[in-house]
């Protein structure tokens, strides 16, 4: 059994700085692709940034790259979100994603992923 679990979401300004973490029990850690998305009220999900397991590549949303930094931490069985710059926008449900090995084309897809946690909110407002 595989849970994945996010945290530190919260409130913020615009402009400010959050770091989510997502904690990963149960299978082999290294050997998951990982991904973040979000989803925002009425909209679709949708992919934020996600590594392979061998974590050298991070691909990120045009929308995030820049401001977002995502790192992997096997050891911890971890994967972190660094969101600086933080614009109202960005105001979403964030949800951390594991699988095994998803391919390259394939790791914008929400529906590539079998493993989720519950989500943690971020809102940016002044």
């Amino acid at each position: 059994q595989v849970h994945v679990v996010e945290s530190g979401g919260g409130l913020v300004p615009p402009g400010a700085s959050l770091r989510l973490s997502c904690k990963v029990s149960g299978g082999s850690f290294n050997q998951y692709t990982m991904a973040w998305f979000r989803q925002a009220p009425g909209k679709e999900r949708e992919f934020v940034a996600g590594n392979r397991r061998s974590g050298d590549i991070t691909y990120y949303s045009d929308a995030v790259k820049g401001r977002f930094t995502m790192s992997r931490v096997n050891d911890e069985n971890a994967v972190y979100l660094q969101m600086n710059n933080l614009e109202h926008e960005d105001t979403a449900v964030y949800y951390c994603a594991a699988n095994g090995r998803i391919m390259r084309s394939d790791l914008r897809q929400a529906s590539k992923y079998n493993y989720w946690g519950r989500g943690t909110q971020v809102t940016v407002s002044s």
